[in-house]
């Protein structure tokens, strides 16, 4: 998209410029859109939990705003010549759960004869035009709060190789399809300075995003990251999707991550997870009351992982 100049309105709050988690629209003083979109490929194979995880992903990046969903349109790509038509009924029906979960109407969608099978929403929510939480306004001395732990990629890629131990799957499909609504809710009471969603370009990919917004550094304590029971020895193993070294790849030469951290650990960090968590910044005083409150409403993983700190040469370090 670099060639493609920026958009530019009166009444666009929050565009394309920091990779944002969804763009926002003000439509009047008290209300403005929040719009995004987002599908995936198959990461379980039952059809009705593909369809909760991947509405659960879709309807994410509105509660990374600080927003609340509102209505959501299908986007289905579906081999109709090799998969029976009740597979997909199954697929939308696993969505339409999620989407009234989340307090939000299905308007319709679209639908594709595609090779490979794809399900996800395009999501209108609504926010307050003074109470936007974007990825780029950390400041100095904050607290990074995670509200899910790590791991989803690296064990859906030993499921599907047939590895994946029953227990490891179900405690990631539970975190999965969990949507980020309490989390948002309880976020917005305590003034966050930042936040986002972490998804596609895994913890530090997603940090360094924020850490780049805000124009300082953050730093992550390893010891202190939720990580998914299984993970750490899928990881060893190899069971690691390709993705990940692609975000190792790309965001790795701004990151340093300390001798500690064990070498087969390490790409957990740049693990692509797929409904993750939000990681949020805030001062430090309301950050322990917003932990507080997030575990005493059952979120019992969500952790202070790191702070923010003056602009380093790296824009992530792990300790």
């Amino acid at each position: 998209m670099r060639p493609l100049p920026l958009e530019k309105h009166l009444n666009l709050l929050v565009g394309t410029e920091t990779a944002d988690d969804a763009g926002v629209y003000q439509i009047s003083e008290q209300m403005a859109l929040v719009q995004t979109v987002d599908f995936i490929t198959p990461i379980v194979d039952d059809p009705y939990l593909f369809g909760q995880i991947a509405a659960a992903n879709s309807l994410s990046d509105v509660y990374a705003m600080g927003g609340k969903p509102l209505t959501a349109l299908n986007v289905v790509g579906f081999p109709r010549l090799s998969l029976n038509l009740s597979v997909l009924t199954e697929i939308l029906r696993g969505g339409l759960d999620k989407i009234h979960e989340a307090g939000a109407v299905v308007l319709g969608g679209h639908t594709v004869d595609d090779a490979e099978l794809k399900y996800g929403l395009a999501v209108t929510g609504t926010v307050h035009p003074k109470k936007i939480v974007t990825n780029k306004g950390a400041e100095k001395g904050d607290v990074l709060i995670l509200t899910k732990s790590l791991g989803t990629g690296i064990i859906s890629t030993a499921n599907k190789a047939g590895m994946a131990d029953a227990g490891f799957l179900q405690r990631a499909i539970d975190s999965m399809v969990r949507l980020n609504d309490i989390a948002s809710e309880a976020m917005n009471k305590w003034g966050p300075h930042a936040c986002t969603d972490i998804t596609g370009f895994g913890l530090l990919g997603h940090a360094a995003e924020m850490a780049k917004g805000c124009g300082l550094s953050f730093r992550f304590f390893y010891s202190d990251l939720p990580i998914l029971a299984g993970t750490k020895e899928y990881a060893a193993q190899g069971m690691v999707p390709g993705g990940a070294y692609c975000n190792q790849d790309h965001f790795g030469p701004e990151i340093f991550i300390s001798a500690k951290v064990p070498e087969a650990e390490r790409i957990i960090l740049f693990d692509p997870q797929t409904s993750g968590g939000l990681l949020i910044a805030l001062p430090r005083s309301p950050g322990e009351k917003l932990l507080g409150n997030l575990q005493a409403k059952g979120i019992q993983e969500a952790s202070i992982i790191g702070e923010v700190i003056q602009r380093e040469k790296n824009l992530i370090s792990v300790e």
